[in-house]
């Protein structure tokens, strides 16, 4: 299969920027398939074509992460080699993300607005349930740190039972930030094209880059967390079907996946505050 042999665990560890390129042509392909066979629901087919053809290499990633901790290397060495296939698969998350944007941007409003139609309505109900103010940011943030931990037990728990099964929370969570993205873009156009000696192309692009900037700083920190918690959900699911339970490799597991899961809820609590107190002030 084409997918399968496009890139493997160990390239993409060695050339993880090509994974960039590679999110971004699986989300162009997965919105191009969903707009022509199921223009209907294709707000979730997109999704669901991203995780088929990512599925492969998460697979893989897995496996090979869980072998990782059986082989007879210091903690260090094993938690080096996790971070590197976190490495790629954010570049991944980055490139879903920038593909997904730039239809939001390009499409007519109509198509825009079926294709996106789910993660819209996901985008109202987080802003309803948002309260603005610096008396009540610590409540904000404790309200941030509470949703995005059930996401990591969801990512836990889908790596756990389904192998890569968290790459649909984390393709899922890509579309929903590209639809706040393109919002963004869309509802600060107009006051970037006051501003006399910008082009039209320069305004687009200040306006795309901040867009993505305004969630990825923040959201670098717990897309990484997602994937550390994919990851140690995963080893833990293939440890068992390999039955590698005996009991020095049995601990070896649990204290790696102790020590992923500690530095999930890290850049978790990372992400927040910089979602409560540093975006506010910058955008």
């Amino acid at each position: 299969m084409v997918f399968e042999d496009l890139i493997t665990p160990l390239k993409a560890k060695k050339y993880p920027q090509k994974l960039f390129f590679i999110g971004l042509g699986f989300s162009i392909l997965s919105v191009l398939f969903s707009l022509w066979v199921f223009k209907n629901e294709a707000s979730l087919v997109m999704v669901f074509l991203t995780v088929v053809m990512v599925m492969p290499l998460m697979y893989f990633t897995l496996k090979d992460e869980e072998e990782e901790d059986m082989s007879y290397r210091t903690e260090l060495w094993i938690l080096k080699e996790h971070m590197k296939a976190v490495k790629f698969l954010i570049y991944l998350f980055l490139g879903f993300v920038v593909g997904f944007s730039l239809f939001y941007l390009v499409l007519p409003d109509e198509t825009v607005a079926q294709l996106f139609n789910s993660q819209i309505k996901t985008i109202e109900n987080i802003n309803s349930n948002v309260v603005s103010g610096s008396a009540v940011s610590l409540d904000t943030f404790f309200s941030i740190i509470g949703n995005n931990i059930r996401v990591l037990i969801f990512c836990l728990i889908f790596a756990f039972f389904f192998g890569a099964g968290a790459i649909f929370i984390l393709a899922w969570n890509a579309s929903v930030i590209s639809a706040a993205v393109g919002t963004y873009f869309r509802n600060a156009l107009s006051d970037y094209a006051q501003y006399v000696g910008l082009t039209k192309a320069a305004i687009y692009l200040n306006l795309f880059v901040a867009g993505i900037m305004r969630y990825m700083i923040h959201g670098v920190f717990e897309i990484g967390a997602y994937f550390i918690g994919a990851i140690a959900g995963g080893i833990i699911s293939m440890a068992l079907v390999n039955s590698n339970y005996r009991m020095l490799k049995y601990k070896r597991i649990v204290t790696d996946v102790s020590i992923l899961i500690v530095i999930a809820l890290g850049l978790l609590f990372i992400g927040a505050v910089i979602e409560v107190y540093l975006t506010p002030l910058i955008f």
